[in-house]
């Protein structure tokens, strides 16, 4: 077999979504598991869908995930120009459909708009982002196949708008294989003449990609299983044309929770919408090389170097993959906890700030939430009594486990106060010396010290770090302050 090339084209229609990420991951996989060459080709004959900007994102997208392509339109490895406007500029693909109409594969067609939507057929209740709605197809007759010669010289003379059409036998069947799904066979009748040249002089994506992937030499086409449909049109096309097809990889379908379609409206459906989020990168390509994949040996945190060495796309499983949030948090949570404590610290800065508006030690703060949290998101909530006590109720001074209530927690921060008022050098040392200290004394159980401290200080049920960290960082006029407000909150309690 020749070398592998991949490529992934995407359309630049807006943000990467989830499913296409995964089709450029398992694109790179592919190639790189065998030293091939991975390409990036932009798809942009559509130009209603065209979003400015979009095509900006994809290499951001690429760029950030570590998916670093070979070729592209700003690496010519020679197949170029990788943008498909561009290659249509030399007229390659009005020149490939006009070899399929002297072969007798394709068709001029000058159908009106008003003759199309006679033939429309209205089908019902087709899912389509989680709505459900009547949609209409069309199912073309052929009508300007049977056109003579001479009427078609004179339309194309007068100017007469038209497609180019492929033609599709009436009889038999079309076969094509699939590495995941196998030899699938649709009877002929049952495809439609698709449109390969638009009326505006651009290709459909249909056509474009086939030229394209032939041009290129791309040995592996791997895309979404919803274009299981189409591809038997594509396997006609290479067999019009006498090339040889590549290896069709159709990935299972992405779902939510609740086994539905992956919608735009989840709020996780885009790479930029996790990053948003709080996702790493790394954890967001090892979670989306999962969705229909798994290692050999069931490892689940994978480096891209090591989805390199392991990734076989001949495993991929053909159900619905399900997109598990729960996963994914705990997946990023490992991630953040193997971080390096100062690369860690860079990048939970902005969210430390964007809740603490003081002068406090930002790095220990840090350090207190890294193995704590699953999300960068999850910062703000878990630090922002650093900033402010929040106001709580005293109930929160109750806790069976540790054998505390409002009594025995008015006593304990009552008699604790003056000690902590008395420390000259005020420090993490110097407090769990005072509060050790306390309980020995008292010979109380270790949480009836420490959890009305830790309570007083921070207002929360749960913190990141225990009393000696937290009143280490508030510093000692906040951390008195708040104990002062315990006291009183639970004297009126009591």
């Amino acid at each position: 077999m020749s070398k592998i090339r991949t490529r992934f084209a995407p359309s630049p229609t807006g943000k990467m979504h989830v499913g296409n990420l995964r089709t450029a991951l398992y694109e790179y996989l592919i190639a790189k598991h065998e030293d091939g060459t991975f390409i990036l080709r932009i798809e942009d004959t559509d130009q209603e869908r065209y979003v400015d900007g979009a095509i900006d994102i994809i290499y951001r997208t690429l760029e950030g995930t570590g998916l670093i392509h070979d070729e592209g339109p700003d690496k010519d490895g020679g197949y170029g120009p990788y943008v498909q406007s561009e290659r249509m500029a030399s007229g390659i693909y009005l020149e490939y459909a006009k070899k399929l109409v002297e072969k007798g594969s394709a068709y001029y067609c000058f159908c009106t708009k008003d003759r199309l939507a006679s033939l429309k057929k209205a089908v019902g209740n087709v899912d389509d982002d989680e709505e459900d709605e009547v949609k209409e197809i069309i199912k073309y007759d052929k009508h300007c196949l049977y056109l003579s010669k001479e009427d078609i010289e004179k339309n194309l003379a007068d100017k007469i708008p038209y497609v180019i059409r492929q033609n599709i036998p009436l009889e038999g069947t079309t076969s094509f294989h699939d590495t995941i799904f196998g030899t699938i066979t649709v009877d002929n009748e049952e495809l439609d003449d698709m449109i390969l040249i638009k009326s505006d002089g651009f290709p459909t994506y249909n056509f474009a990609n086939v030229v394209d992937d032939h041009l290129m030499k791309i040995t592996h086409v791997v895309r979404g299983n919803e274009y299981l449909s189409s591809t038997p049109k594509y396997t006609r096309l290479y067999q019009d044309f006498g090339w040889e097809e590549p290896i069709y990889v159709h990935l299972p379908l992405i779902t939510n929770e609740d086994h539905k379609k992956l919608s735009k409206r989840s709020g996780h459906s885009s790479y930029e919408d996790l990053l948003e989020q709080g996702f790493l990168s790394e954890a967001i390509v090892n979670f989306i090389a999962l969705l229909g994949w798994s290692s050999p040996n069931n490892t689940e945190i994978m480096s891209l170097s090591e989805l390199i060495r392991d990734f076989d796309y001949r495993g991929i499983n053909k159900s619905p993959a399900v997109f598990d949030m729960v996963k994914l948090r705990w997946m990023n949570g490992e991630y953040l906890k193997m971080m390096d404590e100062d690369d860690f610290y860079k990048i939970a800065l902005p969210y430390i700030k964007e809740a603490i508006h003081k002068d406090l030690d930002y790095r220990r703060i840090a350090s207190l939430v890294k193995t704590r949290i699953e999300t960068l998101c999850d910062i703000g909530s878990m630090v922002d009594f650093f900033n402010e006590l929040p106001e709580y109720d005293v109930e929160m001074f109750t806790h069976k486990k540790m054998k505390t209530n409002s009594e025995n927690s008015l006593n304990a921060l009552t008699e604790l106060l003056p000690r902590f008022e008395a420390l000259e050098e005020y420090n993490e040392a110097s407090i769990e010396s005072v509060i050790m200290s306390y309980i020995s004394e008292k010979q109380i159980k270790n949480g009836q010290g420490l959890w009305p401290v830790r309570t007083a200080v921070s207002g929360k049920q749960s913190t990141p770090g225990g009393a000696y960290e937290i009143m280490s960082i508030l510093g000692k006029d906040e951390s008195l302050a708040r104990i002062r407000i315990a006291i009183d909150k639970l004297s009126k309690a009591v």
